[in-house]
């Protein structure tokens, strides 16, 4: 398509379906003292840019797709040049969430402001971080390509209110599309503004998963980020609430989620997710493309490309021409398809070590007892009964404390590196220092001596001496001395 087209459309996308309506009706009620009934100018704005001041970004801001490593978004603002565009359409109702005066959208610079041309004064751009499943098959980093993300605005509702405005540059295949239809011509091209409390999705979560365990951290942090901004009611419940469900298993089991607040932020995900789908059924809506980078933590409809609504009852029909081999996405497989992705965020947290609770540890019980013992066989050789099932019973203990304490493997392992020495002068190399040099070679004194003076670091070359013993270190004499030895 040529960049130079001069008609470009903007659209100011109305979502306040996905918005909970409820908060509409009172908003006249809640308008602080300083706003006007008419809402706000563009400048009277008031904005947050929480994602980018709380979470951790790239240091980089060019536009070369790459790799975007241990960050959650990039600073960048919309790249596709935009001329002369004009507004075609607009939201009332989203005018509203933002407290907006509708005589704004009639400003001459709106398009521009809203297409990305211009910058808003205040907000922070930026394009985020994502991965995600698509059709079942992990896709790697995806993040935000011709999406870009204006700010976040926030509204002067008492209770609060953050919407992020993201921008969907047009698309460069237009022209191309018009080929195949055997009629070439450039043709305007299309952006659309979207609004919603946010735009976090399940691939938010799982790229850092993906990446081991350098990112691991990221993902509660993220987590944390999500709970306060998005479900404040779950950072500041207590065990007084009694918030369980029941597992529906024959013994008729009960979790408590009030111990865990990442436990209880994936119930409320997977129940908001599970009612967002039946409303879908509900109207014949299918969207077409729940890959699971498409999917909100926060139930909203997000990122729908190719979706459609049945003209007739078919459980088969798909609008996506790309699903149409296996129709994986098709309006009967919904309901099973938010279910698969909403494991694959489950999946996640577990990885993260988040909805590993004391009270029911889910990684340890999933382990068979006579496995627990097998990083230790080499240290505990033979052993009766009784101390094998004592061994057992303090693993468990063990990793019981450590799902509990909430720090990485990664962390522990830098704790106790600096605590216990890689290097330890046993009684074996000490041997063998003596029986060289008692054939005039004192070579292998002079080398233990000067291992020994770093015992905690990393000798490279000397990882030998670090080996556990070998048999003949058993034998009396070597691993056992007299007390005049």
């Amino acid at each position: 398509m040529d960049s130079s087209s001069p008609d470009v459309a903007v659209s100011v996308d109305s979502v306040a379906r996905d918005l909970q309506s409820q908060s509409l009706h009172s908003h006249d009620d809640d308008l602080s003292n300083g706003s006007r009934r008419g809402g706000f100018k563009l400048q009277d704005l008031s904005w947050d840019n929480s994602f980018v001041r709380e979470l951790p970004g790239d240091p980089r801001t060019d536009t070369i797709p790459r790799e975007v490593l241990h960050s959650c978004y990039t600073r960048v603002s919309p790249s596709v040049e935009v001329e002369k565009p004009q507004l075609v359409a607009w939201s009332e109702s989203v005018a509203e969430l933002l407290d907006l005066d509708p005589k704004e959208f009639e400003r001459p610079d709106f398009p521009l402001l809203f297409s990305g041309a211009s910058p808003l004064v205040g907000s922070l751009p930026y394009a985020q971080c994502y991965g995600g499943h698509q059709f079942g098959m992990w896709a790697g980093q995806l993040g935000d390509g011709r999406a870009i993300t204006l700010g976040e605005v926030i509204n002067s509702k008492s209770k609060g209110g953050n919407y992020s405005l993201k921008v969907l540059e047009r698309l460069h295949t237009a022209g191309l599309r018009m080929a195949l239809r055997g009629n070439p011509k450039d043709e305007p091209g299309a952006i659309v503004c979207r609004v919603a409390q946010s735009f976090l999705r399940f691939g938010s979560y799982q790229i850092h998963a993906s990446r081991g365990k350098e990112d691991l951290g990221i993902i509660r942090v993220l987590a944390d980020y999500a709970i306060r901004h998005h479900f404040p009611h779950i950072e500041n419940m207590s065990k007084s609430e009694s918030l369980s469900f029941s597992t529906g298993d024959e013994d008729h089991s009960v979790v408590d989620l009030t111990s865990n607040k990442y436990a209880a932020w994936t119930v409320e995900i997977a129940e908001r997710t599970a009612s967002l789908v039946a409303s879908w059924q509900g109207v014949g809506f299918t969207h077409g493309v729940l890959n699971t980078d498409n999917m909100s933590i926060l139930g909203l409809t997000i990122d729908y490309g190719p979706f459609g609504f049945l003209d007739a009852f078919d459980p088969s029909y798909t609008p996506n021409t790309t699903d149409l081999p296996g129709r994986r996405y098709c309006f009967a497989n919904q309901p099973d398809i938010g279910l698969w992705n909403i494991a694959q965020f489950t999946s996640t947290l577990i990885t993260a070590e988040l909805i590993n609770d004391k009270e029911a540890n889910y990684t340890m019980e999933s382990i068979p007892e006579e496995e627990l013992l097998i990083p230790l066989k080499a240290v505990l050789l033979d052993m009766g009964k009784e101390r094998k099932e004592a061994w057992i019973s303090w693993v468990k203990t063990y990793i019981e404390e450590l799902a509990a304490s909430g720090v990485s493997d990664e962390e522990r392992k830098a704790s106790m590196d600096s605590v216990n020495p890689k290097y330890i002068l046993r009684n074996y190399l000490c041997q063998s220092a003596i029986d060289a040099a008692e054939q005039g070679d004192f070579g292998e004194v002079q080398r233990l001596l000067k291992i020994m003076e770093r015992p905690y670091d990393e000798q490279p070359g000397m990882e030998k001496y670090a080996r556990l013993p070998p048999a003949w270190a058993y034998r009396p004499g070597v691993c056992m001395l007299s007390c005049s030895s």
